[in-house]
């Protein structure tokens, strides 16, 4: 009975403990101030094309070359960037992930409208 009991502990706090921040789990329709709460501030906010913002979200990956489980500071590394939509009445429309090589400082909102790639959906 007690290891039935020990596993099950061991097994809740497994499952609590897996969810992290990073998933950005965001639904469509969900408030932007709700969304801000609970993910913080986005490092780079960009306007649409309907009026909207865009809420860029941005985590910075290292990679180590030799794939050792060491510190991972220097060598290779790419941005995960998650695009939220939002709307003019402060609702999310639409979310993309995306992989790039560039800082976020390097976003350039224009350039990225032209192709269409930045409006909300």
């Amino acid at each position: 009975m007690k290891k039935i009991l020990l596993m099950t502990v061991i097994f809740a706090l497994h499952v609590s403990c897996s969810s992290t921040k990073n998933s950005m789990d965001v639904s469509v329709g969900e408030n932007k101030s709700k969304l801000i709460k609970t993910y913080g501030s986005p490092v780079r906010t960009l306007p649409d094309n309907e009026n909207g913002e865009i809420l860029v979200y941005a985590d910075q990956v290292f990679l180590n070359e030799d794939n050792s489980n060491g510190p991972r500071i220097a060598g290779q590394n790419y941005w995960d960037y998650n695009y939220v939509y939002v709307n003019k009445d402060g609702k999310v429309t639409s979310t993309r992930k995306e992989k790039q090589n560039y800082p976020p400082q390097a976003i350039d909102s224009q350039k990225i409208q032209g192709m269409n790639l930045l409006t909300a959906k």
